[in-house]
């Protein structure tokens, strides 16, 4: 099971991570308490091993900065968080990972439009577009039409419930943020454990 850990602002936590078993890193660079500078991102990136995704999240920025962002940091994929069209997805010549808010079933019933590999399904928007640690009914994904998607499951996730959201929906990836904090600060301790039950869950579904 991959999994990815968001809102990485430090150079002693991405490593931890990494060295944890993380397969990729999350920079946030839209408005939230994760937001982290370019320079900040850059410096991290440059000690990460080539193989880690470098995910770079937007919500509802231009194209020009998405990309200029991107090549000044060394993303490797960019994870759009807003209200971004097909268009606009199809515009980038890296990888994208679209996130969707899930509410109800509604939510899902336009995903595979989206010409991306990578669906990133989170919990319903808070205060920001993600990374506010709300989860939903995992079962509305069962009856999603999502089998042309590899699956992030994100949203409420921690390392008490990762293990039964794996076994439940299969996805390609876990995402964390929320869940491994500690009074709003990334908790080494807590990402260890988060990566140590999510690799040893069943891999494989819907995913595939």
């Amino acid at each position: 099971m991959k999994v990815k850990i968001c809102g990485i602002t430090d150079i002693t936590t991405a490593m931890k991570a990494v060295n944890n078993g993380a397969d990729a890193i999350g920079f946030v660079f839209a408005e939230s308490k994760r937001k982290i500078t370019e320079e900040q991102a850059k410096s991290i990136i440059s000690q990460l091993p080539k193989e880690i995704f470098k995910v770079g999240v937007f919500v509802n920025e231009t194209k020009e900065n998405i990309d200029r962002i991107a090549a000044s940091v060394g993303l490797t994929h960019i994870q759009l968080h807003g209200d971004e069209t097909k268009e606009f997805i199809e515009s980038f010549s890296l990888p994208v990972i679209k996130a969707v808010s899930v509410h109800d079933q509604e939510s899902l019933n336009h995903v595979e439009e989206f010409s991306c590999e990578y669906i990133l399904v989170d919990g319903p928007k808070g205060k920001y577009r993600g990374g506010n640690g709300l989860s939903f009914d995992w079962s509305l994904l069962k009856e999603a039409e999502l089998k042309n998607k590899k699956i992030i499951l994100a949203g409420g996730l921690q390392e008490e419930n990762v293990e039964e959201a794996i076994r439940l929906i299969k996805p390609y990836m876990v995402d964390v943020s929320s869940g491994v904090e500690t009074e709003g600060k990334k908790d080494l301790k807590k990402i260890e454990s988060f990566i140590e039950k999510a690799k040893g869950s069943l891999t494989g579904g819907i995913s595939k």
